[in-house]
């Protein structure tokens, strides 16, 4: 985990040997957005705690950044051990996790420790953890809680001391809801919550990424590092950013790639302008709005005109 300053707050970035040029992961963060100087200030209200963390964010905005910043800042001496669960296959969860025992199962000829095993003295971090089956999420709360696991194939268990970061794109109570998250493993995660906003609620962070990743990619790709004309800001602020961190640096990279190498230009962001954006959410509106939306639509339009012909005058 590396911290720079960015305008005066950290930058946090992957380590360098895990960047790539092609890379589409949410590499860096920054606080620079009052919204994002509040999450600084919870994160290192919370990292020192002896408690679980959930983090709640959309799919690109950085979480796993904030999970290692969090461990960075901890007194925890293991090691952070990342693990995506949606990349578990539910037939060897168990075993992925919590490990398994020579000859548990056939070609398994040694024994593993698994991700807690791995994690022992650090922390833990599980993106996703509402893709775990219900039967693992019971396992992994009584392992949380009993500070140790059994491992496939094994009687006896195994102590362990595991900080968990835990990470979801859903609202996990509405999945306890559902039926589809175990409810008390999420009361005990709550324990300790951060809320990373979308990056189109964090505007303040657009144009400090983007420059970021500019003076990343550009001596990659060989290149002088190119200004962003105010125009090209213009448009990185108004844009909705759906893909959040991940989508910003791949527009910067592709900016890069079709750019003079002097200037970025908003037809180098291959994003659509203000009023494309505008003309679409309104042909959206005509076409499937209730009545009382399209009601609102015509009294906005008409005090837009209103002020147009002022500006006339």
């Amino acid at each position: 985990m590396s911290t720079h300053d960015t305008l005066g707050q950290p930058l946090l970035t992957f380590p360098e040997q895990d960047k790539s040029p092609l890379s589409i992961r949410a590499k860096a963060l920054v606080f620079v957005d009052p919204r994002s100087r509040q999450l600084r200030e919870e994160l290192e209200l919370l990292a020192p705690l002896a408690l679980p963390v959930l983090i709640r964010g959309e799919t690109g905005t950085g979480k796993e950044l904030l999970a290692r910043q969090i461990h960075r800042a901890s007194d925890r001496g293991g090691l952070f051990v990342s693990v995506n669960c949606a990349a578990i296959s539910p037939t060897y969860a168990d075993a992925e996790l919590f490990g398994y025992s020579a000859g548990a199962h056939s070609g398994a000829a040694s024994s593993r420790a698994g991700w807690f095993g791995s994690a022992n003295g650090g922390t833990l971090y599980l993106d996703e953890i509402a893709d775990l089956p219900l039967a693992i999420q019971v396992k992994l709360l009584a392992a949380l809680e009993n500070h140790e696991v059994t491992r496939v194939g094994a009687q006896q268990p195994h102590p362990v001391d595991v900080r968990l970061v835990a990470a979801s794109s859903i609202d996990l109570a509405e999945a306890v809801n559902a039926g589809k998250f175990h409810e008390r493993l999420y009361h005990y995660l709550r324990e300790g919550r951060l809320e990373l906003p979308a990056l189109r609620e964090r505007v303040g962070d657009i144009l400090p990424l983007a420059e970021y990743f500019v003076g990343i990619y550009s001596p990659r790709l060989n290149l002088p590092v190119p200004l962003i004309s105010e125009a090209a800001q213009r448009v990185l602020e108004l844009h909705s950013w759906p893909g959040n961190t991940r989508e910003l640096e791949n527009v910067i990279h592709f900016a890069l790639l079709v750019s003079s190498g002097e200037e970025i230009l908003p037809q180098h962001l291959n994003l659509p302008t203000p009023l494309q954006v505008l003309a679409r959410q309104l042909d959206h509106l005509c076409a499937w709005g209730e009545p009382h939306e399209l009601s609102a639509v015509q009294g906005l339009l008409e005090h837009v005109l209103v002020q147009l012909a002022s500006k006339k005058e």
